[in-house]
């Protein structure tokens, strides 16, 4: 668990998910582990399938229960998430902690107005009257940006842009002033331009209200903008997490400094463009040992027995044997660094 935060708004002990399939259980996520404080932004990276979402939708108990169970604790300022009832969990999401999906268009629904599922998500939580929820409604469409936020309160998804439909999801998600927020890919298939503003809204009103937020994400770049901590995961597990600085300057997981070495904006200009070798190994046949050392330039015979989740400095976590005896490229780095 990480060390320092001395009374974290959420803890996530030891979490496993499995999926049922018509092979068998296979298992998705293993011992993640991770803390928030009150109005943190944490960033939640890794390549596509390491479990980054998974993650996100166990924090807000919307794995399918038929065909999902999780293993480990969600601790929500004491309350297990995990453990709590079906019924209890419906009042806490949408107005304790909040979750901004990947796909607005798949999100929200079609046959409804964006106002009406603002006024609707705000009613279901408190009790306010029509016109009070469409007051607040189109308060919260001004305040994301959306310009003429009265007109757009009548306004069907599809008549909406990408970047309008993204800022309308952020509205809903906030509209009751959760705690925690999860923001899924918020900025995904967005221009650059809008992006840098969906993710300027972001951070303006987590400062505002005083709300932790996990960034979820593949882009380093975006998290170097807006986080303060960084957590990296791969194949299904946390592999190292700290601060955003210390780990760009001097990661301690090889996986972590791999994705940094092949990011194009810091790559050494006129030479080849580092890439990790090999392939993430497949659901259900992961290594018994460190999930990394078939792709690890740095693994020893050690590497092969469990790499367990341990501290390396003050709010620093790594999953490897050889944080300490090795020396990794971060973003300042070049080729023929140690």
């Amino acid at each position: 668990m990480d060390q320092g935060i001395a009374q974290p708004l959420l803890e996530v002990r030891g979490l496993s998910a499995f999926f049922r399939t018509g092979r068998g259980e296979v298992q998705v996520t293993r011992d993640v582990s991770f803390a928030m404080a009150p109005g943190e932004m944490v960033g939640l990276v890794g390549e596509s399938g390491c479990g980054k979402t998974v993650t996100g939708l166990a924090l807000m108990g919307l794995l399918p229960p038929g065909s999902s169970r999780l293993d480990g604790q969600i601790m929500l300022q004491g309350q297990d998430l995990v453990t709590m009832p079906s019924a209890a969990k419906r009042r806490l999401r949408g107005r304790r902690i909040s979750m901004i999906f990947q796909e607005p268009m798949s999100a929200l629904d079609p046959v409804f107005t964006i106002g009406h599922q603002i006024s609707e998500t705000l009613r279901a939580h408190q009790d306010v009257s029509w016109a009070e929820a469409r007051n607040r409604a189109i308060e919260a469409l001004g305040r994301v940006g959306i310009p003429e936020p009265t007109l757009r309160y009548d306004a069907y998804p599809h008549q909406l842009s990408g970047g309008m439909r993204q800022r309308a999801m952020i509205a809903i998600a906030l509209i009751c002033e959760p705690q925690l927020l999860i923001a899924d890919e918020p900025t995904t298939a967005l221009d650059v331009t809008v992006q840098a503003q969906i993710v300027d809204v972001l951070g303006e009103l987590c400062a505002r209200m005083g709300m932790a937020m996990l960034f979820i994400t593949h882009d380093l770049g975006l998290v170097s903008q807006t986080c303060s901590r960084l957590v990296t995961m791969y194949a299904g597990e946390v592999v190292e997490q700290g601060r955003v600085d210390d780990i760009l300057l001097r990661p301690r997981h090889p996986y972590s400094s791999g994705l940094l070495r092949s990011l194009p904006a810091l790559a050494q200009r006129k030479g080849r463009l580092p890439a990790i070798p090999g392939r993430v190994p497949v659901r259900g046949q992961m290594p018994s040992g460190c999930r990394f050392e078939p792709r690890c330039t740095h693994a020893r015979a050690g590497c092969s027995a469990p790499q367990p989740l341990r501290p390396v400095a003050v709010q620093a976590e790594v999953r490897c044997c050889r944080a300490e005896d090795i020396v990794l490229p971060g973003v300042l780095a070049t080729e023929d660094a140690a």
